[in-house]
């Protein structure tokens, strides 16, 4: 599918065959194609939860207020994101990089985020966001339907995944193929409302 094509066809479904299960093969294309998200300083801060677990998709369903696609998709994905990361061997963000590269950049990362909380937290999700719209997309390119999701207990859902210390849920996606398709969209804002030059 050409990427114009998946951008326009991208919905958000609520409703998947429960029936139908995702080859290996194309879950794992489709994670290599995440793994291809900008971060910044190539920080990589996100954590993927796949929950496979039919009997733990029960409790995330529960955490997440009944939502029938939690449990019908296909996956679920759990988004992540380690609000530490650039302190955790930074090396490795830079490790093919030439020499003077990574003397330049290792200093400007700590100097970057050291001490600042929310940027921190910003950060992960601004990561978190871009892995999301690059998995949607890439999941519409293989034909297959998505569902970002917030509306789930933070707190319960960090407990059923056992979030570690430090870490921080961007969001959940579900995948699979549509049962009913999505609503019509809602109304979109035009262009001319929403882009400005050069200020408000």
């Amino acid at each position: 599918m050409k990427v114009f094509q998946a951008i326009e066809q991208r919905r958000a479904v609520r409703h998947y065959q429960s029936d139908i299960e995702m080859p290996e093969q194309d879950f794992k294309q489709l994670m290599s194609a995440v793994l291809l998200s900008p971060t910044s300083y190539n920080i990589q801060h996100w954590r993927f939860i796949r929950v496979t677990d039919r009997a733990q998709r029960e409790k995330v369903k529960e955490a997440a207020w009944g939502q029938d696609q939690v449990s019908e998709a296909s996956e679920l994905i759990i988004l992540c994101a380690d609000t530490n990361a650039w302190n955790d061997r930074p090396q490795r963000y830079v490790a093919n990089s030439p020499k003077e590269t990574q003397e330049m950049l290792l200093p400007m990362i700590s100097a970057f985020y050291s001490g600042k909380e929310q940027l921190q937290r910003d950060e992960t999700m601004r990561s978190c966001g871009m892995a999301a719209q690059t998995l949607m997309l890439a999941a519409k390119g293989l034909g297959y339907d998505t569902c970002p999701m917030i509306g789930f207990d933070r707190e319960a859902l960090a407990r059923l995944i056992r979030l570690p210390q430090g870490h921080v849920i961007g969001m959940m996606i579900a995948i699979g193929k549509a049962k009913t398709p999505a609503h019509p969209r809602g109304g979109q804002l035009p262009l001319t409302e929403v882009l400005r030059e050069n200020h408000f």
